[in-house]
């Protein structure tokens, strides 16, 4: 198993690069010697976040199609020869054993061409209802890492693994870290503290939410750390003059934010619900409509299903969300048993299974080609 070599591809959010970023630690832990390289949209965020990892990246000249005639769209096929021109080019001169697409706009090119040649691939599917890509990538696929059951319907049933997605291995031990938590983000012991989450790019909605409720937050002895996103950091950053309030446009400590929490609003993306599952605090899930089959809101609710969190849709929140939230603020019963409920869901062993999962797959490919 010496000199193994790996691609990964997964970008446009944080919610398809960390998984990439945990599965590639992961492999670097399990094989010091072996090779990683990532392969990006040139243009998106995992341009940064991959390098500061640690990790090369190339990127690949595309984006996705546009609800509307723009021209971009017009652009598309263009983009997408180009990236499949230049996915070729760098499987060729990298020869990878194994190719992991987490999704993002950049995994479907290179995992098609990959296939292709002949490279074992496998997929990483986050949400409970995979997108276009995944669902025609799958065909050719070797493996498929789910996080949900009951996909069968969408992919192959003898390709698909059920490990859970992976989540940062700093989120596995939380609970002893309460107190460095407070004093990092300099917060009051004797108060409760809400973390708002809207993902790494900013919820527009949860935003415009939370600036509203900034005085019911308060008047109930609340203490709020809002990650509100960079894109709107330079709207909301005057809120800091609340002493109570903590707007920050990125979270780096993860682990800390969390266990500062005692509640908790957020979007329902596939990284963010995992994470969640994994930590065990109250959640309030607020779905971002504007995502691909709406995904976020099926995401939720195979949450709320089992009793593990509360899901509120954005068109609830103006006649709804005082009642719901106070209502749970005031009910540590209602509050240990979400705790308890979204606990039993978490995969903290997911990075772990979907490496011995790749790690299964060359060792099939090298015994049948003896």
């Amino acid at each position: 198993m010496s000199n193994l070599k790996f691609i990964l591809s997964g970008g446009g959010t944080g919610g398809h690069i960390y998984p990439a970023i945990a599965i590639a630690n992961e492999l670097k832990m399990q094989f010091p010697t072996c090779e990683i390289l990532f392969v990006g949209a040139q243009d998106k965020m995992e341009m940064q976040k991959v390098p500061q990892a640690g990790f090369a990246i190339k990127g690949l000249w595309i984006a996705g199609l546009q609800r509307k005639l723009t021209l971009q769209n017009a652009l598309f096929p263009i983009k997408l020869f180009s990236s499949l021109w230049k996915a070729r080019q760098i499987l060729k001169s990298f020869q990878p054993d194994v190719v992991i697409g987490t999704g993002g706009f950049a995994s479907g090119p290179l995992l098609k061409v990959a296939a292709g040649m002949g490279i074992l691939t496998v997929i990483q599917e986050q949400n409970s209802y995979p997108g276009i890509t995944n669902k025609l990538l799958s065909k050719k696929a070797n493996s498929i890492c789910v996080a949900y059951e009951n996909l069968e319907k969408y992919f192959p049933k003898h390709k698909i693994k059920l490990t859970g997605n992976p989540v940062r291995q700093d989120l596995l031990s939380i609970e002893n870290k309460k107190i460095d938590a407070l004093t990092y983000f300099n917060l009051e012991a004797n108060k409760k503290t809400l973390l708002v989450l809207g993902g790494s790019l900013g919820a527009r909605r949860i935003n415009q939410l939370i600036e509203k409720e900034i005085d019911f937050f308060l008047a109930l002895n609340l203490q709020v750390i809002w990650q509100c996103g960079k894109l709107y950091f330079d709207a909301y950053s005057h809120l800091n003059q609340h002493k109570f309030v903590h707007v920050l446009s990125f979270v780096d400590r993860m682990d800390l934010v969390y266990a500062a929490a005692d509640v908790i609003i957020s979007r329902s993306g596939a990284s963010s619900v995992s994470e969640l599952c994994l930590i065990g605090k109250p959640v309030v899930f607020i779905p971002s409509p504007n995502v691909a089959e709406d995904h976020q809101t099926k995401n939720a609710k195979a949450i709320v299903e089992k009793k593990g969190a509360i899901l509120l849709k954005e068109t609830e929140l103006e006649a709804q969300f005082e009642t719901v939230f106070s209502s749970l603020l005031s009910n540590e019963k209602q509050q240990m048993e979400l705790s308890h409920n979204i606990k039993k869901l978490a995969k903290p062993n997911a990075t772990v299974d979907i490496v011995k999962e790749i790690l299964k797959l060359i060792k099939n490919k090298s015994k049948n080609q003896k």
